[in-house]
Formats: C-alpha cells, sequence, structure tokens
C-alpha cells in the first residue's frame, strides 16, 4: 500500500534539510576559521625559526625544502615548497595579532568570511595598500573568489584610489570603500571586459545595453555595493513626447535612483543636458518618501574633460561623467600615475 505523503510530512523534511544544510554550512565555517588561523601560526613558527639565528646558516634558503619533506612524511600531502612559501608569505604579510586568554594568538585582521583561497589572491598584491584594501572589501561585499579575482584583474584599488589625496588612499586601503555619497560609488574608468567586445569592434549602444543586461551579476559587480536594478528602457513621458533611459537602478545605501546613460563614443555636451532633464523628471515623479536625489552617470567611450567640465557647470543634480573600457586598464600605467600622488604629497 503507498503510504500518502502529507502536507505536514513534507513541512518536517523541509525543516530537517534546512536545519542540515545551516549546520553544514556553519562547520564549514568554523573549520576554515581554524585552517586560516594554525596555516598564519605555521607561518610565524617558520618566521620566527628563520630569525633565530644559530640554525638560519645551516638551513639558509634550504629551509622550506626541508620543511617540506619533513611535514610530508609526517602529514602527508598539502606542504609543497610553494605552499609553505605561501603560509610564510601569508604570516609576513598579516603579522599584527591579538593575543586571546587561553587560546592561540590570531591576527585580528583575519576575517572568518574569508577562506584560505581568498587569501592566497590576495597575497598576489604588489604592496601593503591593496592588500588591506582587498582583505577589507572582499569581506564587505562577500566576493567569491572568482569575483575576488576579476576585481583585482581589473585593478579596482587603483581605479579608486586615483581619485583620492595621499589620506584618501590610506583611508581606503584600511577600511575599504566607504559609500557615503554619491561620487563613492564612481569609477572612472568602468572596467567592462566581461562582455568580451574587441576594443576595435563595431558595435551599437543597443547592443552595448543588450550585453550589459545579459552579462548583469558581473556588470553590478563592477559599480559595486548597493545596486539593485530595476529595468532598462525606463519611458519617461512628458507631455507627448516620450524618452527612455538606458538603465535604471536603485541604490539601498545611497536609498536613491541611479540612472545610467550609454554612449557608444564621445560624450557630447548635448548627452549631459539631456540626463539632466532625466533627473530633474525622476526628482519630481518617481521619488517617493525618504528617496534622496537620483544620481545620473553619463557613460562613454571617450570624453573632452575641458567640454564636460563647461557643459556640468552649474548644473545642480548630482550628474557624472565617466568613461567605460572593453579592456583590462594597464597595471604599470596605473601604479606609475597612483604613486605620483603618493610622491606629490610626500613632498608636500
Amino acid at each position: 500500500m503507498k503510504k500518502v505523503i502529507t502536507p505536514e510530512y513534507q513541512s518536517l523534511i523541509g525543516q530537517i534539510g534546512e536545519l542540515l544544510i545551516n549546520g553544514r554550512n556553519q562547520a564549514a565555517k568554523v573549520v576554515n576559521t581554524i585552517l586560516v588561523q594554525t596555516y598564519w601560526q605555521i607561518g610565524r613558527h617558520i618566521v620566527e625559526f628563520e630569525q633565530g639565528g644559530k640554525d638560519k646558516s645551516e638551513y639558509g634558503s634550504e629551509l622550506l625544502d626541508r620543511i617540506s619533506k619533513d611535514l610530508t612524511l609526517s602529514f602527508g600531502k598539502g606542504f609543497s615548497r610553494s605552499n609553505l612559501f605561501q603560509i610564510r608569505q601569508f604570516y609576513i604579510k598579516f603579522q599584527k595579532i591579538q593575543t586571546l586568554s587561553g587560546q592561540l594568538a590570531i591576527n585580528e585582521n583575519l576575517s572568518h568570511k574569508l577562506s584560505w583561497s581568498h587569501y592566497i589572491e590576495i597575497l598576489k598584491a604588489e604592496n601593503e595598500l591593496e592588500i588591506g584594501f582587498y582583505s577589507k572589501q572582499c569581506e564587505k561585499e562577500n566576493w567569491s573568489v572568482r569575483e575576488l579575482k576579476r576585481q583585482m584583474k581589473s585593478m579596482l584599488f587603483h581605479r579608486l584610489a586615483l581619485s583620492k589625496d595621499k589620506e584618501g588612499v590610506l583611508e581606503l586601503s584600511q577600511k575599504g570603500v566607504e559609500v557615503q555619497k554619491a561620487e563613492d560609488i564612481i569609477k572612472d574608468p568602468f572596467v567592462l571586459e566581461f562582455l568580451n567586445i574587441p576594443q576595435q569592434s563595431q558595435y551599437l549602444e543597443s547592443e552595448l545595453e543588450e550585453k550589459l543586461i545579459k552579462n548583469l551579476q558581473s556588470f553590478l559587480l563592477e559599480l559595486g555595493k548597493g545596486f539593485a536594478f530595476i529595468g532598462r528602457q525606463y519611458k519617461i513621458s512628458i507631455g507627448s513626447r516620450h524618452f527612455f533611459v538606458d538603465l535604471v537602478f536603485y541604490h539601498r545605501i545611497l536609498k536613491c535612483f541611479v540612472l545610467i546613460d550609454l554612449k557608444r563614443g564621445e560624450i557630447d555636451h548635448q548627452d549631459i543636458g539631456q540626463m539632466n532633464l532625466y533627473l530633474n523628471y525622476f526628482k519630481k515623479e518617481e521619488n517617493t518618501e525618504g528617496d534622496n536625489e537620483p544620481i545620473g552617470i553619463v557613460l562613454g567611450a571617450y570624453k573632452d574633460h575641458v567640454l564636460i567640465e563647461y557643459a556640468t557647470e552649474n548644473i545642480s543634480n548630482q550628474l557624472f561623467v565617466s568613461k567605460y573600457q572593453l579592456y583590462l586598464p594597464e597595471k604599470e600605467k596605473l601604479e606609475a600615475e597612483l604613486n605620483k600622488i603618493l610622491e606629490i604629497n610626500n613632498e608636500e
């Protein structure tokens, strides 16, 4: 006789399943935290042994090779020379510690949200400012390892830092992005390499928009934390005329609409005037109680800085003009520009 599955029984199975999933997730987090802290401790012991003096000359540069062989014999895989080098670097880059009563000394900067795989990627950064930024930002935005790789490859830290002074760069590396005003969500350039459009390819604005929608998850990652997608070709009716905003988002942190207009080529003063019209409309017709003034971003492949300066002068709305790139920025060029900012501030 076939047993009847009642709604109550299905509910029971669902509740048990939810408990099991939550339990496994919690267990994985605990295991990850212990693993990260253990690797940090191993790195500390290696570095302190190296700095000890007497045995340093005996082992020299072959120390990691010797440790690798002995640990592999005793504990199996996972202790190759390259892994031990990463563990050693992990301690060196995250050396500040906080001693907890009755527990191991752990690094106060280590996050239980970041896996060992996250830290391996972060350690590829070339200076402490980048390492600090990606550690904080990765934790804030809950990036997967894949997302972290993409943000580092797109030189996110450098793109954000170039709009700041030395103090701003240091704060960025210590706290990550603190979204408190409209300027905090602007990047120049925005990098859209995930669209896979060749640099010299001919394409229409509608095609660019279509590709952004198809890759919305990647586009939201590039935009940053707090964006919620509202719609595309958002219709605005003024009298008998109709206008269409390419992309409309809502920013839950700033509590405002964000309008994006896409331009395939160079941004013109008429594009800025049109965005200003959109912003005025949204303020009067779309905003509801609790909404702040909308933000407008005109996003194009090129911009004339002098023309943009004249076109945006005396505009009271939060209107920004930024470039997009269909390819990854040049690392050396961004590093050189950032170093200039830091050097100039040092001279002052």
